[in-house]
């Protein structure tokens, strides 16, 4: 087991860490603020002894400054830290050191075991100096200066700390000038240049990337990502496809090779996907969550309601864990245990969302409880704008109506779907 030392002061971190570094191993010290940017075949020799990983400070492995949904691979923990202990033997153990606050910041996946973080012992020492914290932020504004101007890799990852999207990408085409040979640097580069929505350059810079380093998944993944937000995703499931045959035990482009596949129609494939991406990534309930949808389209029901009860054993205050899991069920016949998961849903959801509460409606029929359906459903739709409440009265329409013709019982609420239908005449095949 890994371990990873959080809290307290650096100096008690420290003291901890020695006492966990094993006598007799040979201690390979890796820099954390340049670990990023490193090609993954030159990070760890092949070695026969056992050895110690020892990384000092290792939440500077991870700046999370970028824009979301833009943020670089190399700087996400799941990745960079999958790659490491894929070079690892048997006998070998990494020991390092991380501030809390700042892990918490950049890397939060690390206190749930999530990814290859399941394989450390998480030590939390108690805070014995407030300033500690304070201390740190200053460290990590300071690391790249701190070392030689020279440093690319430093210079990279102070690019990626910067709070300023132009100034990482100022610095950024900088050091691709300085250094036209580095794939992380064109990578680097392209990922700066999207989060300032320059996109044909960025997909130059891509290109160069892959000429230089055409078999680094990091390189194939952010391609994906490229094609998937310019929303082709016949190409965006080829980058993914491999990026995942480049690094079997990476669970991130699993997941979005199987998010692609579904957009492509091919469940078969989308699952086949998502569960590989879960085999490395176990307690990802988003994952989980895209097994029960793809198996709900492929009308396996009963996997689907196996697998949002995962998810909400995974993640209880995810809202729509709920609203899959009720919507499966309705889909089931089982009306009683819809409604139950669809109010749990409803309680936890802070944005009531319009579609969902309006579903909560539906379920309400089904169970024979018109009024409240009826005041669910036009509270939901009314809130909404025009086209959106169209399309929410017209799904109504349907589903009232399927509901009324399998369930003769209901025929006595007929005045409801009445109502709907007067509501949803113009959108109704005549």
């Amino acid at each position: 087991m890994h371990v990873l030392i959080v809290g307290g002061s650096e100096r008690a971190r420290q003291e901890t860490a020695a006492r966990e570094i094993a006598a007799g191993t040979a201690t390979i010290p890796l820099d954390a603020a340049a670990l990023p940017f490193i090609l993954p075949d030159r990070l760890l020799p092949p070695s026969e002894t056992p050895r110690t990983i020892w990384i000092e400070d290792f939440h500077l492995a991870f700046p999370s400054r970028q824009q979301r949904g833009t943020r670089l691979i190399l700087t996400q923990s799941t990745y960079l830290l999958q790659k490491l202990v894929d070079q690892l033997g048997d006998a070998d153990r990494i020991v390092a050191t991380a501030d809390r606050g700042e892990a918490e910041r950049n890397a939060p996946e690390l206190f749930f075991g999530r990814g290859p973080w399941r394989f450390f012992e998480l030590i939390e020492l108690h805070d014995s100096f407030n300033a500690d914290h304070a201390e740190h932020a200053e460290k990590n504004r300071q690391c790249g200066s701190a070392m030689s101007a020279g440093s690319a890799l430093r210079s990279l990852r102070e690019a990626y700390e910067h709070e300023s999207a132009l100034e990482r990408l100022r610095v950024c085409a900088a050091l691709v000038g300085e250094h036209s040979t580095s794939a992380a640097a064109h990578l680097a580069f392209a990922s700066a240049l999207r989060e300032n929505q320059r996109d044909e350059e960025a997909r130059a810079a891509l290109n160069q990337a892959e000429r230089l380093a055409p078999h680094w998944e990091a390189v194939a993944y952010e391609s994906g990502k490229y094609w998937l937000a310019h929303e082709d995703m016949e190409r965006a499931s080829i980058e993914f496809r491999r990026a995942a045959d480049l690094m079997p035990t990476f669970s991130a482009a699993f997941g979005n090779l199987g998010a692609t596949l579904g957009e492509l129609g091919r469940p078969e494939a989308a699952l086949a996907a998502f569960t590989r991406a879960l085999a490395n990534d176990p307690d990802s309930f988003t994952v989980v969550n895209n097994i029960g949808v793809v198996n709900r389209e492929l009308g396996r029901l009963d996997d689907a309601i196996a697998a949002f009860q995962k998810v909400i054993e995974l993640a209880p205050d995810f809202v729509f864990g709920y609203y899959n899991l009720g919507r499966t069920l309705f889909l089931a016949g089982r009306f009683a245990d819809a409604l139950e998961a669809y109010e749990e849903g409803q309680q936890r959801d802070r944005e009531k969302n319009r579609r969902e509460g309006c579903r909560l409606a539906l379920v309400r029929f089904a169970n024979g409880d018109a009024a409240r359906a009826e005041r669910d459903l036009w509270r939901f739709a009314n809130a909404a704008p025009a086209d959106e409440r169209e399309d929410l009265v017209l799904e109504a329409y349907e589903a009232t109506n399927a509901l009324i013709s399998a369930h003769p019982r209901l025929a006595k609420h007929a005045a409801f779907l009445d109502r709907i239908a007067e509501a949803a005449r113009a959108r109704l095949p005549r």
